[in-house]
């Protein structure tokens, strides 16, 4: 389904060699076009290696990062994602983020920051993303650890679920 994606990427980025090297994997393009399953199916292959893997949505994250201080569940799962070998997030640009969860975003990516490999899915290009982070500097710098050490892959084409929807018979 998803031709903007090559077979050759993929199995580069299956033998899980830049997890060893905590590298970062970004999958940009508009909803429907696979960038979950790419990131799914990645992290079902590090799991199968042995690897440690955490999911979340930002939506998620920016929850348990503003009740670590107060929720013993989410101190839990904060400890969790940082012990991860392998962290997506997920759903990166759908929701904006107010300055309080900019910084939150920062300091998670940060402590990341080549020791942690994350995936990232997101329906905006990097020069979008200003525009829910709400704050250029703290955009820069989140973009700054994050790509630094990345494979970025652009997806394009029509939305899936829209191509292949069904309807009640």
């Amino acid at each position: 389904f998803q031709r903007s994606v090559s077979r050759e990427q993929m199995l580069r980025l299956a033998d899980m060699t830049w997890v060893e090297q905590a590298f970062n994997v970004c999958f940009l393009g508009p909803p429907g076009v696979g960038k979950t399953h790419l990131a799914l199916s990645l992290a079902v292959k590090a799991l199968d290696l042995g690897y440690t893997v955490a999911f979340e949505t930002l939506d998620n994250l920016m929850k348990l990062l503003k009740t670590v201080d107060i929720s013993g569940a989410s101190k839990r799962r904060v400890r969790y994602l940082a012990k991860a070998s392998l962290v997506i997030v997920d759903e990166v640009g759908f929701m904006p983020l107010s300055p309080a969860e900019a910084n939150l975003f920062f300091g998670f990516i940060s402590s990341m920051d080549e020791r942690v490999s994350v995936i990232i899915t997101s329906n905006k290009g990097f020069d979008e993303w200003a525009d829910f982070v709400c704050d250029a500097t703290i955009t820069t710098a989140i973009l700054d650890r994050l790509i630094h050490r990345c494979e970025i892959i652009s997806m394009s084409g029509n939305s899936y679920r829209l191509e292949h929807r069904q309807s009640i018979t």
